[in-house]
C-alpha cells in the first residue's frame, strides 16, 4: 500500500540508512510551494516561500511532539552542531568536559573539536563497549561531564542507544545533553517533551526520504536564553525586516541560530515528506520495520552482528558473511537489491515501502550463495 506514495524503481532498495526513497508527489508539491510563487505572480515570492518554510518546522514539531518554534531550520548536522557548541556559556567555558563516543559519525567529532574551547577535553567511549547498555554510559558519564553527546542510533553497528535513560543520567550529574536523530528520525520513535533534553540536530535524508539539505535543531526552552550564536544573519534576527545594522536582537524563537538567506527548496520538500510521515507515525514504520528485520534475523542469524533486541538495535540490521562477503554483495546486486557494506558488514534496512516479498527474495538470494559455497 505505502508503495505506491514512493518512486522505486525496479529491484529491491534497502538502503534506507543512507538515503531514503523521493515521493512520488514530490515535484507537484515542489511547484506549488516553490516555483508558482515565483513564477506565476508579479510579486516578491519572499510572503509564500517563507510560510512554506514554516510548514518544515510544524512538521517537525508534529513529528517530535515539540512546539514548532522550539525548532530551526539548518544546512546540515555539522553547521548546527558547530553553532550549538559556540552558543552556550557551559560548553565554551575554561576546561569543558565533553563525552561522545568513538562510533558516532566522524563529522560529529570534527565539528567537537573545532568548535570547543582550546583547553577542552573530549573523553571518547571505546568501539568495544555495549552503547545499548545504560550501565556502560553509568561509567562515563560522571559529574565532571560538561555535555554528552548522543547518537540516537550508531549507523555502522546498528546499535540504539538508551536515550531516555542516559538524559536522565544527564540530568543527575547536571550535564548538558545533545541528541543525534541522523539515523532515526522516522523509523525510531522519539517524544522530545517527554525526553526533556537540552538539544537535538537530525536531518532527513535518510528515513523520512526528503533529500540532502533540510537539517534541523531543536533547542529545549529552558535553554534558549542561555544561547547566544555567533554565526548570525538577519533570519536570526527578531525583525529580520528592520533593516537597522546598528540594532541586532536575538529571535526569541530557535530561529535565533537561522542565520543569513536560507535556501528554500529543500525545506519545501521536507516538509512535504515529514507531514506523511508525523501523520503515518513513527510507531507504524518501527513495527514494519522491525517485522522486516526480524525476518533477517531468523533466517539468518548466524550471521547477524548486531543487536536483534527491539529496545537495543536500530532500523538496520548489520550481516557479516566472512570469506563469501563479497559474492553475497555481488550476488545481491546482480538480483537488483540495493544494500552498501561498512566495517561491521553488510547493512540492510527495510522502510514502510519494503514488502514481506523484499525481505525474502534477499533472504532466497543470500542462502543460495551460501549454499553454492557448501
Amino acid at each position: 500500500m505505502y508503495k505506491n506514495d514512493f518512486c522505486m524503481a525496479e529491484g529491491s532498495y534497502l538502503l534506507n540508512h543512507s538515503v531514503g526513497r523521493a515521493f512520488k508527489n514530490t515535484q507537484q508539491y515542489l511547484a506549488q510551494h516553490y516555483f508558482a510563487p515565483w513564477q506565476d505572480s508579479n510579486k516578491e515570492p519572499w510572503q509564500q516561500w517563507l510560510p512554506a518554510v514554516e510548514q518544515f518546522t510544524k512538521a517537525l514539531g508534529d513529528l517530535f511532539n515539540a512546539p514548532s518554534r522550539e525548532f530551526c531550520p539548518q544546512v546540515n548536522l555539522s553547521s548546527a552542531l558547530t553553532k550549538l557548541l559556540m552558543s552556550h556559556p557551559q560548553i565554551q567555558k575554561k576546561q569543558c568536559n565533553v563525552l561522545m563516543a568513538q562510533s558516532d559519525f566522524p563529522s560529529m567529532g570534527f565539528a567537537m573539536q573545532k568548535s570547543l574551547p582550546k583547553d577542552a577535553k573530549i573523553t571518547f567511549i571505546p568501539e568495544y563497549e555495549n552503547l545499548s547498555d545504560i550501565n556502560v554510559w553509568e561509567q562515563y558519564l560522571t559529574p565532571n561531564i560538561d555535555l554528552v553527546f548522543i547518537s540516537h542510533v550508531y549507523s555502522n553497528t546498528g546499535v540504539q542507544a538508551p536515550v531516555n535513560d542516559i538524559v536522565a543520567l544527564s540530568k543527575r550529574t547536571s550535564s548538558l545533553s545533545i541528541i543525534d536523530v541522523a539515523q532515526s528520525a522516522g523509523v525510531l520513535p522519539l517524544d522530545l517533551t517527554a525526553l526533556n533534553a537540552d538539544f537535538m540536530i537530525g536531518s532527513s535524508v535518510k528515513w523520512l526520504c526528503a533529500g540532502p539539505g533540510a537539517a534541523y535543531l531543536w533547542v529545549n526552552p529552558e535553554q534558549l536564553a542561555s544561547c547566544e550564536p555567533k554565526d548570525v544573519g538577519w533570519f536570526s534576527h527578531q525583525n529580520p525586516f528592520e533593516f537597522n545594522i546598528h540594532h541586532f536582537e536575538y529571535n526569541s524563537s530557535a530561529l535565533k541560530f537561522w542565520g543569513g538567506t536560507p535556501s528554500v527548496v529543500p525545506y519545501i520538500i521536507a516538509a512535504n515528506s515529514i507531514m506523511y510521515f508525523a501523520k503515518l507515525g513513527a510507531d507504524k514504520v518501527r513495527d514494519h520495520n522491525f517485522a522486516m528485520l526480524t525476518l533477517i534475523h531468523q533466517q539468518l542469524k548466524e550471521y547477524v552482528v548486531s543487536p536483534t533486541h527491539r529496545q537495543h538495535c536500530s532500523g538496520t540490521v548489520i550481516l557479516n558473511f566472512a570469506k563469501h562477503q563479497n559474492a553475497v554483495l555481488k550476488a545481491l546486486d546482480e538480483a537488483k537489491i540495493s544494500v552498501d557494506e561498512r566495517k561491521q558488514g553488510i547493512r540492510v534496512s527495510p522502510h514502510i515501502y519494503n514488502t514481506r516479498d523484499d525481505i525474502t527474495q534477499f533472504i532466497l538470494v543470500i542462502h543460495k550463495v551460501l549454499k553454492d559455497f557448501g
